[in-house]
């Protein structure tokens, strides 16, 4: 047999061996952890919303709660400071990532109302 036969059946062989040993590495070891891994976290992402939804609820009715008897009475002054304390809350935590800053918000109603800038460095 001559020399350059043999190399090429010597690398063709080695060439096979590696990618059986990869193939059955990716198959037999990395699949199923990347799969296992993968059904964590669609589990884990469905069980975001309801938290969510049940955090935003609690924090709703606890600040229901809270609210002073006296506004009940036709005194809405601190019902109203409750108010804007919860909402600001949810604004800073989160809702302005969506909606943008306040300065954000008051920018953009002063350019819509068509007045000009009160700050020059808005401008």
């Amino acid at each position: 047999m001559p020399l350059w036969v043999s190399l090429t059946v010597q690398a063709l062989v080695t060439v096979a061996a590696v990618l059986l040993a990869l193939g059955g590495f990716w198959r037999f070891v990395v699949r199923p952890y990347l799969d296992r891994k993968v059904a964590e976290l669609t589990e884990a992402s469905r069980e975001i919303e309801p938290a969510v939804t049940r955090g935003v609820k609690k924090g709703v009715a606890d600040t229901l709660r809270e609210l002073p008897e006296s506004a009940l009475d036709g005194t809405v002054k601190e019902s109203t400071r409750q108010f804007l304390k919860f909402g600001s809350g949810l604004f800073e935590n989160g809702l302005s990532s969506f909606l943008g800053s306040a300065a954000d918000l008051e920018r953009n109603k002063r350019e819509s109302s068509g007045k000009p800038s009160e700050h020059p460095k808005d401008s």
